[in-house]
């Protein structure tokens, strides 16, 4: 596990000293072959880089914005959703996640970096050589007993409600008065000029 643990750091520090960007400010480059592992990547790439622009810009009054006395604020969707990176990261990390973050224990800052590094360290050992989805396994154990799932409930599970919920962010921002940054474009995966 310690050698996964430090290829992962030495991609990472390899990604990051060729770029001046932070980490999905854009999706990294495409992977050369599609396989099941790449595609899943991909997939945690598309959520990060589109995280990373859904929460770039956030004011304190979008954080608080609450459409309803019984919807989330944007804040409490947040951390919901590094809840659900927690779930992936330690599933391709072959972790059992046996907490969950505690609402008002982090700030906005804190979240969102927590959660970029998370959707980075996924991204990153889903990548590495020999990664095999099989072997990775979502196990849960939030009470005396633990669960485990299969990657597919990964996908439809976790990473499809974390998609979910930067969307709701999105919405909430633009509700508040504070619009998706321009130039965003979600097709190519970076910022564009026009």
């Amino acid at each position: 596990m310690k050698p996964l643990i430090y290829l992962c750091f030495l991609t990472f520090a390899l990604n990051v000293l060729g770029q001046d960007k932070p980490y999905f400010y854009e999706i990294p480059k495409d992977p050369e072959q599609y396989t099941a592992e790449s595609v899943a990547a991909r997939l945690v790439d598309g959520l990060g880089f589109r995280y990373y622009w859904a929460t770039e810009g956030l004011r304190t009054v979008d954080l608080n914005y609450q459409p309803t006395k019984e919807a989330r604020t944007s804040l409490q969707t947040l951390e919901h959703i590094l809840d659900l990176t927690t779930f992936v990261t330690n599933a391709v990390q072959q972790r059992t996640t046996t907490s969950l973050t505690k609402p008002g224990q982090m700030t906005f800052e804190e979240i969102r970096a927590k959660t970029l590094e998370n959707l980075r360290e996924a991204s990153l050992t889903l990548r590495t050589s020999g990664a095999d989805l099989n072997n990775f396994k979502m196990k849960v154990q939030l009470s005396k007993s633990t669960s485990e799932y299969p990657f597919w409930s990964l996908i439809n599970g976790p990473i499809a409600d974390a998609l979910w919920h930067v969307g709701q962010v999105v919405s909430l921002r633009r509700a508040s008065g504070n619009p998706f940054p321009e130039g965003i474009s979600l097709l190519q995966g970076k910022k564009v000029t026009h």
